[in-house]
Order: C-alpha cells, then structure tokens, then sequence
C-alpha cells in the first residue's frame, strides 16, 4: 500500500478484534513508527508502553469504564512530560499528537486497526492515572492515550466527511 491509501485506509474502529495476537515485531515497528515522529525543538516527550501479556491488559481494560476495546489482543499507551521546549513553550501535546498519528498509520500498513483514545481516558475521572499505576509509569510522565492494536472483527466502515472544497482553499479562506 503506498502513503496515500494508507492514510485514506485509516479509521478510528470501535468494533470488536479477533483474538489473534500482534506479534511483537509488529508492536515494536508501530512504536518506532510513533517515536520517529516530529518533535517540538527535538525534547522526544513521548514514551510508549506497549501491552501483549494478556493479564496486564486485562488488568488495563478493567479500569476503562465506560469499557473500550475489551477485545484487543494488544494495545500501546502513550506517555507525555510536559518539558519547556522553547522560551516558555512546551510542545507535548504536538508531540504526542503526532506520534500517535504516525503510529495509527503504521497500525493499517501492518493490516490491524485501532482507536485513538485519549479524552475517554483522560476526563475528569482521570482513568489514566490508574493506568498508569497498573503500568508503573513515574508522576512526572502522563499518560495521554490508549490505543487498542488489532485484527478488525467486524466490517470497517468510513465516516462521512465534508467535501473538501469546504474545508480547503488555495491563497484565501473559502475561495
């Protein structure tokens, strides 16, 4: 698959996976994947875990309520630290943001699907904190992301999007 069907080929899938598991070649050339990604003044404030012993993500799974792929065979959670990159900037979020995109491509190109859970996680009941002590992960990492890797169970479908003359221009807004 070249770039471009790749990127066209990727949907945040909610269904069910099938039990087949991800080798760890594959999860570690996903987590390369993210960790390649740009990084704001090159700080690398992303970390990753990636989770295939079926007793920490069920552990993992048991603290996401309301519950989320409860059927994945795998799943990456991303870690941030909030570091001052230049002046009083800190790109943590463009970070992540972008390893996470990088990842979710590469999740397709090795033929699984995924979500990019992140606000589900990260809300006011703060389930990412207790991830994160399932996990291990120091206080000064946050954990930003969750996302399931595996084998689509069901059919993929895509979402309907605006046409692109309504979202994109050339030298002008809306012309």
């Amino acid at each position: 698959m070249g770039m471009f069907d790749i990127i066209e080929k990727r949907r945040s899938y909610r269904g069910k996976f099938l039990p087949t598991a991800v080798p760890r070649e594959h999860l570690v050339k996903i987590m390369q994947a993210g960790l390649a990604a740009p990084s704001g003044c090159n700080k690398q404030t992303v970390s990753l875990i990636a989770i295939d012993d079926r007793a920490v993500l069920d552990s993992v799974l048991g603290v996401i309520d309301p519950p989320c792929a409860a059927t994945a065979p795998a799943a990456i959670c991303v870690l941030s630290r909030r570091i001052i990159a230049y002046r009083d900037r800190c790109f943590a979020v463009q970070d992540y943001s972008a390893a996470i995109e990088n990842m979710l491509l590469a999740i397709v190109e090795l033929g699984y699907q995924s979500c990019w859970y992140e606000g589900h996680i990260t809300d006011d009941d703060r389930i990412c904190d207790k991830i994160a002590a399932i996990l291990g992960v120091p206080e000064d990492y946050e954990l930003v992301c969750f996302l399931p890797v595996g084998i689509a169970a069901d059919e993929v479908t895509a979402p309907a999007k605006k046409p692109f003359e309504e979202r994109a221009w050339f030298n002008k807004f809306g012309e």
